[in-house]
C-alpha cells in the first residue's frame, strides 16, 4: 500500500510540459563545428591569474552593494504590529 502514493506522485511527475530548449538556442547553432579538445597540462601550465585594480573596484563595488543588501535583510519579516495583531488569532463566526 505505501507503493502506491509514490507511484502516482511519479506518474504526475512524467506528465510535466517541459520549456521548447530549441527556441531558446542561438540562430545557426546546429551548423557551427564543436570546439577544440585540449590537453589538461597545457592549460594548468602558465602564469597564474592576477586581479587588476580595475577588477578590484569592481568587486569592491559588488561587495559594498551586497552589504548593503544583507543589511535590509536583517530586519524582521513581519513588523511588530502586524505580528501582535497575528498573536491575537482570530474568532470563529460559530
Amino acid at each position: 500500500m505505501r507503493l502506491s502514493p509514490s507511484l502516482l506522485l511519479l506518474a504526475l511527475v512524467g506528465c510535466t510540459q517541459f520549456p521548447e530548449l530549441d527556441a531558446a538556442r542561438t540562430p545557426g547553432v546546429e551548423t557551427m563545428p564543436f570546439p577544440a579538445l585540449l590537453p589538461l597540462d597545457g592549460l594548468l601550465e602558465g602564469p597564474e591569474p592576477r586581479a587588476t585594480p580595475e577588477m578590484r573596484a569592481g568587486i569592491e563595488g559588488r561587495v559594498a552593494g551586497l552589504r548593503a543588501r544583507a543589511a535590509r535583510l536583517q530586519g524582521p519579516v513581519v513588523p511588530a504590529g502586524d505580528r501582535a495583531r497575528m498573536a491575537q488569532g482570530i474568532a470563529w463566526p460559530y
